[in-house]
Parts: structure tokens; C-alpha cells; sequence
């Protein structure tokens, strides 16, 4: 019976923050920021632990495998689009990995993060699932970069669709790559808001930023470290 309650609890804020947040389209309104806050409440006040929920609401969890896979379909349609701009996929999704790995790096010296917190924060611009390996990897703390995927996710889909109407993109190759590449699986969401062609480059992006930074994780993030250490 919790499990029900909490299953469909979740749903209607989600269904009536979207509501609101389309009527109003207000940056702190976005589904993806009010929602996690709402429900941290409402448990709090229901007595009900974070863990108990996770356990609860397990169902729609359940439900992140199959989405993603369906984003194999757009994939599949537009796939002579895929074939013909290949090199522009590569060449800008490899400076995208780039720029969030070194603007990271950059700003963790200037702020004088410690290590471990320097190197927990380089993956996150990255899917979680492989977020975590890359931290593992070079020594980052993985609850630590989930946390920070996650942050990356939420404000990337919530400034991200401003940011492509103030520079006036209207291309869908440039929304869904910019989409996918800022802020992965939720700018993958919001994608496919747009339509299926921002959909498909917006996976894409989310594939290939995540295979990119992996090889990233292996020779420039630690070469960045050493820099770290002089």
C-alpha cells in the first residue's frame, strides 16, 4: 500500500509542477528543481525516511532502463542525418567534453577545492552510470560525483533551453547536441520536448560525451591532477 501511495504521490506533484511550469515558465518552477524539493518536504513532514521512499518508489526507477533504450527509436529514423554529420558530432561533443572537464578543473584550483573533491567533480559532465566508473577510476569519490551529475543535469535543463533561445539556435542538430552535451539525460529530456531530430543528437551527444570522457579519464584527467600538484 506505501508503495502505491508513494508511486502515485510522486507522479501528481511531477504532473501538477509541469502544469504550473508550463503555464509559467519560470526558471525555479522547472519540474526537475521543484520537484525533489517538494517531496523532501512532504516525506519529511510524513515521518518517512529517504530510504524508505527510494525502497517505495522503486517502481519508476525501474522504468530509467526502458526509457532509455527508447531512445534507440530515434536513433534508428533519423540515422542517415547521423551518417552525414558524423564528423560535426565527434569534432563538437570532444571540445564539449573538453571545455566542462578543464572549466571544472579551472574553477576547482580558483576556489582551492581539495583533491579528492577536485577529482570527484572533473566526470560530471557525464550520464551518472559512467560518471561513477570514470570516478572510480581516478580516484573520485562516487557519491560525491552523483551528486554533482545530478546538480549539472538540472541546471543545464533549466538554463539550457534560454540560453539556445538568447543565441537564437534554431537548428535541431545544434539544440539536441548542445542539450545532450550540457546536461545529458535531463537535457536528452527536454529534447525530446522540441521534437524527435533534437531527441536523436541529444542521445547522441549523451553517448559520446560518456565515451570521449572515459578516454579522457585516462590520460588528460590525470595529467591535470600532476598539474594540480606543482
Amino acid at each position: 500500500m506505501r508503495i502505491i501511495f508513494l508511486t502515485v504521490l510522486t507522479i501528481i506533484i511531477y504532473k501538477l509542477i509541469k502544469l504550473t511550469n508550463k503555464k509559467w515558465t519560470l526558471p525555479f518552477l522547472h519540474p526537475l528543481l521543484l520537484c525533489p524539493i517538494l517531496i523532501i518536504v512532504l516525506i519529511h513532514l510524513l515521518g518517512i525516511s529517504a530510504d524508505t521512499y527510494m525502497d517505495s518508489a522503486k517502481v519508476l526507477t525501474n522504468l530509467l532502463g526502458p526509457a532509455t533504450v527508447a531512445f534507440a527509436i530515434p536513433i534508428y529514423k533519423h540515422f542517415h542525418l547521423i551518417k552525414k554529420y558524423i564528423g560535426t558530432i565527434i569534432v563538437s561533443i570532444t571540445v564539449g567534453t573538453l571545455v566542462a572537464i578543464s572549466s571544472t578543473f579551472v574553477l576547482s584550483i580558483l576556489l582551492h577545492l581539495k583533491t579528492n573533491f577536485l577529482i570527484s567533480i572533473l566526470p560530471r559532465s557525464i550520464t551518472t552510470p559512467i560518471a561513477i566508473e570514470v570516478s572510480k577510476e581516478i580516484g573520485g569519490i562516487p557519491t560525491l560525483t552523483t551528486i554533482f551529475v545530478i546538480i549539472t543535469g538540472i541546471s543545464g535543463g533549466i538554463i539550457g533551453p534560454f540560453t539556445l533561445k538568447w543565441l537564437a539556435i534554431k537548428s535541431p542538430i545544434a539544440k539536441g547536441l548542445s542539450l545532450g552535451m550540457s546536461a545529458h539525460g535531463v537535457g536528452t529530456s527536454k529534447a525530446m520536448e522540441y521534437g524527435e531530430q533534437e531527441a536523436t543528437f541529444s542521445s547522441l551527444a549523451m553517448i559520446f560525451a560518456a565515451i570521449i570522457t572515459m578516454a579522457w579519464g585516462s590520460f588528460l584527467i590525470p595529467l591535470l591532477m600532476n598539474i594540480a600538484h606543482v
